[in-house]
C-alpha cells in the first residue's frame, strides 16, 4: 500500500516537472497536494515559496521559506533563498542574521559566502564584503559569481586592474561566442586585424564603451564593426573609426572578420585606469539637420534643459535610481528662464499631465538614439536619472546633471565624486547615506538657479 509519504513525494516530483514546463499554476496545485498528504515536506514548502516570490507575493514567499527552514535548517539553499528575498526587501539585520546561519550551515560553501558578500556590498560594507568574495574564491577559485561580484566593488573604488578582470567572469554573451567562427579578442596585436565590437548588456554600456572603436584604431585595427540595438544603429553611424554597424535584430556576420569582444572586455585588454579612460568627447554627434528641425520645436529665448526622471523598469536597481513620481522635479519649476522639455519615452510619459511644471513632450516622438541626440544637441543642459540618455548627453559632450541613488549606485560613477572621468561634461548629485530624492533636487534647484544667473 502506498503511504501518505510516498504519494507526498510523487506529487512533488510531478510539481517540479510541471514548474520546469512552465506550468506554474499546476504546480502549486501538485505542491499543496503533497502537503496535504505530508505537511512536514519542506522541499514542498521551499518550492511554493519561490512560486509565490516569482509571482510577486513576497509575504506569502517568506512565509513558505521560513516554515520550509524550521523543517529543514540544515538545508543551505532555502536558508540561501530566504537571505536574498530578505535583502531584496531591504530588511539588512534579518538578511545578515540569515546569511551567517547560512555560513553556520555549510562554511565551505562558497555560493554562502559570495551571498552574504553581496549583502554586505548593498550595506556598504564593502570591506567585509570583498573579504567574503575572496574566502569564496579561496574556497573556490572556478565560483565565478563571488568573482563577478568582486569586480563591481574593486570598479567603484577605481581598482580597475583587478577590476576589469575579474569582470571577465560574466558569461551573458556565449551565444555570440557560438555564433562567431573566428576568436574572442584577448588583447593579441591588431596591426592590420578586424574586430567586431559586439552587443552587450543595455543602451548606456554600448554608449558608454563604443569610444573604444577609436583606441582600437589607434591600435592599427584595419577595420571595426559593432553590433548594437537596433535604436542605437542610426547613431553609431556617426563614429569615425567605424566600418559597419548591425543591428542585432538583422543579419550579423559569422565570418570575414579577425576577432570580436564584448564591450565591456575592452577597457580591460587596452589597459584602462582612472588617468587612461579614453575621454576625446564628443564621440557622437547629431545630424546637422535633425538638430535644425527639433530646434525650430523649442525656445529661442529661454534656456533649453531636457529631463528624464525614469528609466527602464526591467532594470535590476531601477526602483531606486528612478523618481517614483514626477512631482519630485517641483523645486525646478520656481527657476524663471527656463523651457522644460520632457525626454521620457514610455514609462513615464502618462505622468507630463500632472508635472509640477510646465513640460514640452518631445520623448514620445523619438523613434530612436539619433533622434533623442539632435534633441539633445539643441538643448543647453539635460537633468537625469541614470539611464542612456545620461550616457548619450556625456558621449555628445552636451552639459548633463546625473541624479544618483544612494543604493547600489552604479560601479562607473565611483564613489562621492561629484564629476567622472568617463563624461567631463557630467555633474553627478547623489542622494545623501540611507537615500531620499527630497534633498537631491532641493540641490538641483539651487543649482539650477545659480546656471541661470551665471
Amino acid at each position: 500500500m502506498t503511504t501518505a509519504r510516498q504519494q507526498a513525494e510523487t506529487l512533488f516530483h510531478t510539481g517540479n516537472q510541471q514548474m520546469e514546463a512552465g506550468d506554474d499554476a499546476g504546480a502549486e496545485r501538485s505542491f499543496l497536494l503533497a502537503l496535504a498528504q505530508d505537511p512536514g515536506l519542506a522541499e514542498a514548502h521551499a518550492n511554493l515559496a519561490y512560486l509565490h516570490e516569482r509571482a510577486g507575493d513576497t509575504a506569502a514567499a517568506e512565509a513558505r521559506y521560513r516554515r520550509a527552514l524550521a523543517l529543514s535548517p540544515d538545508c543551505l539553499q532555502i536558508a540561501l533563498n530566504l537571505g536574498s528575498l530578505l535583502l531584496d526587501g531591504k530588511r539588512f539585520a534579518e538578511a545578515e542574521a540569515i546569511g551567517r546561519q547560512a555560513l553556520q550551515i555549510a562554511p565551505g560553501e562558497p555560493a554562502a559566502w559570495s551571498n552574504l558578500g553581496v549583502l554586505l556590498a548593498c550595506m556598504k560594507r564593502e570591506d567585509e564584503a570583498e573579504q567574503c568574495y575572496r574566502i569564496a574564491l579561496a574556497l573556490d577559485d572556478g565560483y565565478d559569481k563571488a568573482r563577478f561580484n568582486l569586480s563591481y566593488i574593486l570598479l567603484r573604488q577605481g581598482r580597475f586592474d583587478e577590476g576589469w578582470r575579474c569582470l571577465e567572469a560574466r558569461n551573458w554573451y556565449e551565444y555570440l561566442n557560438r555564433h562567431f567562427t573566428f576568436p574572442r579578442w584577448r588583447g593579441e596585436a591588431l596591426t592590420g586585424k578586424s574586430l567586431v565590437i559586439t552587443i552587450e548588456a543595455g543602451h548606456g554600456d554600448m554608449i558608454q564603451l563604443c569610444r573604444y572603436a577609436a583606441v582600437l584604431k589607434s591600435r592599427g585595427a584595419s577595420r571595426i564593426a559593432i553590433i548594437c540595438h537596433p535604436g542605437l544603429t542610426t547613431l553609431f553611424r556617426s563614429l569615425q573609426d567605424v566600418d559597419a554597424v548591425f543591428s542585432i535584430t538583422g543579419e550579423l556576420p559569422s565570418t570575414g572578420w579577425d576577432y570580436w569582444s564584448p564591450p565591456l572586455s575592452l577597457p580591460r585588454h587596452c589597459r584602462t585606469d582612472l588617468d587612461s579612460i579614453p575621454a576625446r568627447i564628443p564621440y557622437l554627434a547629431a545630424d546637422p539637420a535633425g538638430v535644425e528641425v527639433w530646434s525650430r520645436r523649442l525656445s529661442t529665448t529661454a534656456r533649453r534643459v531636457g529631463l528624464v526622471w525614469k528609466g527602464s523598469p526591467g532594470f535590476e536597481n531601477d526602483a531606486d535610481r528612478s523618481l517614483p513620481s514626477v512631482a519630485l522635479l517641483a523645486p525646478l519649476a520656481s527657476v524663471p528662464g527656463i523651457q522644460f522639455v520632457s525626454l521620457q519615452k514610455g514609462r513615464g510619459e502618462d505622468e507630463i499631465a500632472g508635472a509640477p511644471l510646465p513640460l514640452l513632450p518631445l520623448g514620445g516622438e523619438l523613434q530612436d538614439f539619433a533622434e533623442t541626440a539632435a534633441v539633445v544637441s539643441a538643448l543647453d543642459l539635460v537633468i537625469s536619472v541614470d539611464t542612456a540618455v545620461a550616457h548619450l548627453a556625456g558621449a555628445l559632450g552636451k552639459p548633463c546633471w546625473l541624479l544618483l541613488p544612494d543604493y547600489r549606485t552604479d560601479w562607473r560613477w565611483l564613489t562621492e565624486r561629484t564629476d567622472t572621468p568617463w563624461y567631463p561634461t557630467l555633474r553627478l548629485f547623489r542622494q545623501p547615506a540611507g537615500g531620499g530624492w527630497e534633498p537631491v533636487m532641493a540641490r538641483v534647484g539651487q543649482a539650477l538657479r545659480e546656471w541661470v544667473a551665471g
